[in-house]
């Protein structure tokens, strides 16, 4: 299916003098099923807005990937070429955008529609709609998302439960940050020239165009979340696509704003740097830390001393991800931005009060530990955990909305404290197999097009999959021993996977027993393989435009 698709230039002569405007024709080829409720998404200008975006940064995003797998060698430290930004004393990101200046819980999720509308009422400051982590990128989730916060902003959304229960929007809402797709990721579904269009771009661009100018009339404004960057030259890659758009849309300069997820570990050399390139889009950083841990493995895959334990054991508290913590709050205050906190993942369980009172208790004590250290705000996976976030930061903060201006003492981190020592803790075959159980369990929601899941009672995504099959995958390269003395290897784990995905197939139905069957095929390609894979999406993504075809072929 082809769409000729207007450029945004074309299409209208007050977005830019006619005689500055680029002759640009855009022509997107659609390799998806037609679907009625998404032309409002999908529209020609629309799509000629994204391949204006596409034309103009894929080839740089390009080069940026390719210099993200040449330096994987490379040893880390902070930057002399920058050294300037970071020793100069006055510069600051613009002050917190409408909307922005009280941070002190956000809830996150993927943006259906039952999960807009809870967490739009759910009492949290921001909410941040996850087209990354949090939702399998199937084209029906992405646009459907894209059609979800298109209503929301325009306070047509609603949903009726399984009890018949309706829900609408409140008066008063959280505001909304979306966080695309990374840089990695393409969007098959959406070709220029044959040429499947950024994942990233798509997801900016379709919410920007749609919506920028209604959030502004709400009071609100574009704001984003940036994933998985590992460089200040990706920033300054965003800050050029937030100009050009700011542009084309006759958006006042600074109206796009950001946060940076500081999720990989050659960006925490880079904090300071990353928010210089984003000035007057800067909206903070954030402590992404599963995918920080995921990153520090990936960087250190070949040495022996970097082998880390189990996951319970590499709690916050450890010397690296404490630098790390210390490091993010320094900077962001030095330059006046947010620092904003990690997850608590906690899913209250209301048939159990014991399980309740204990998710609210790890929660409070993780809050209060980022409060203590500066962090102005922090995210949690659930709406009951809302309030004890907040409280807990409003403890900290009293009548103030952020602690920016509260300038703690906190240490100098050097290069050394950043990659830091070996990390205390056991490896056992229950911890081992944990990571595989979790993961297939994930997997199998994840190719069935589910991109949160709540196991063991707590709000799984992409990243602890990618955490635990990393672990595996550094565990059998340096045949790491168990506590009890047995050698984690390739037939090893083989076996158990096999095995819990056979637990997993004798209570499936048989369109179960297809997910679970790809969802071992992907864990095993993501961390039995001898180089192991950047992202397990990229793998896993072929199942899920593979099931679209099918689907397609069969209706």
């Amino acid at each position: 299916m082809t769409l000729t698709a207007e450029s945004p230039t074309e299409q209208s002569s007050r977005m830019t003098p006619l005689a500055s405007r680029p002759q640009l024709h855009s022509m997107i080829t659609l390799h998806a099923a037609p679907h009625p409720e998404f032309d409002v998404i999908l529209s020609p200008a629309a799509l000629g807005f994204v391949g204006d975006l596409h034309r103009r940064f894929a080839g740089r995003r390009a080069e940026l990937l390719e210099a993200r797998r040449q330096e994987e060698a490379r040893a880390f430290g902070f930057l002399p070429e920058t050294e300037a930004v970071r020793l100069h004393p006055t510069w600051r990101i613009a002050p917190p955008a409408p909307g922005l200046e009280d941070r002190r819980c956000e809830i996150t999720g993927p943006p259906t529609q039952a999960m807009t509308v809870n967490a739009l009422n759910s009492g949290a400051r921001v909410w941040m709609a996850d087209f990354e982590d949090a939702t399998s990128p199937t084209w029906v989730n992405l646009i459907d998302g894209q059609l979800n916060l298109y209503r929301a902003i325009r306070r047509s959304i609603d949903f009726t439960d399984e009890r018949g229960r309706r829900y609408e929007l409140h008066g008063q809402t959280a505001t909304i940050m979306v966080r695309p797709r990374g840089l990695h990721m393409c969007e098959k579904h959406l070709r220029m020239d044959g040429q499947a269009i950024p994942g990233a771009f798509v997801d900016f661009g379709l919410f920007l165009f749609h919506n920028a100018h209604a959030l502004l009339n709400s009071g609100r404004g574009p704001y984003f979340y940036l994933p998985k960057l590992q460089s200040h030259l990706e920033a300054r890659l965003w800050n050029d696509v937030f100009t050009w758009a700011e542009q084309v849309l006759v958006l006042q300069p600074g109206t796009i704003r950001a946060t940076c997820l500081l999720e990989t570990f050659p960006a925490a050399f880079e904090m300071e740097e990353i928010l210089y390139e984003l000035r007057e889009h800067s909206a903070g950083l954030n402590a992404g830390r599963w995918d920080y841990l995921f990153s520090y493995i990936k960087t250190f895959a070949d040495d022996p001393a970097k082998v880390l334990p189990e996951r319970g054991a590499v709690t916050m508290t450890v010397p690296l991800m404490q630098a790390y913590c210390q490091q993010l709050v320094r900077v962001c205050h030095a330059r006046g931005a947010h620092a904003i906190g990690g997850m608590a993942a906690f899913v209250p369980d209301h048939s159990s009060a014991e399980i309740t009172n204990e998710a609210l208790a790890h929660t409070r004590a993780d809050k209060r530990r980022e409060a203590d250290l500066g962090f102005d705000g922090s995210w949690v996976a659930h709406p009951a955990l809302v309030q004890t976030c907040t409280d807990v930061f409003t403890e900290a903060l009293g009548d103030l909305p952020n602690q920016i201006n509260l300038q703690r003492d906190l240490p100098e981190i050097t290069a050394a404290d950043l990659v830091g020592e070996a990390v205390p803790g056991d490896i056992t075959l229950r911890g081992v197999r944990n990571n595989i159980e979790v993961s297939l369990r994930y997997l199998t929601a994840w190719v069935g097009g589910r991109g949160a899941v709540t196991i063991n009672h707590l709000m799984e995504d992409a990243a602890t999959v990618e955490i635990s099959r990393m672990q595996i995958w550094q565990w059998i390269r340096h045949g790491a021993q168990t506590a009890g003395g047995t050698t984690i290897t390739a037939p090893l784990v083989t076996i158990m996977i096999a095995e819990e995905a056979e637990r997993m197939l004798d209570a499936a139905d048989p369109g179960e027993r297809n997910r679970v069957s790809a969802a071992s095929d992907i864990l095993r390609h993501s961390c039995l393989e001898p180089e192991f894979p950047s992202f397990f999406t990229g793998y896993g993504y072929s199942y899920l435009t593979e099931g679209e075809r099918s689907t397609r072929s069969t209706s």
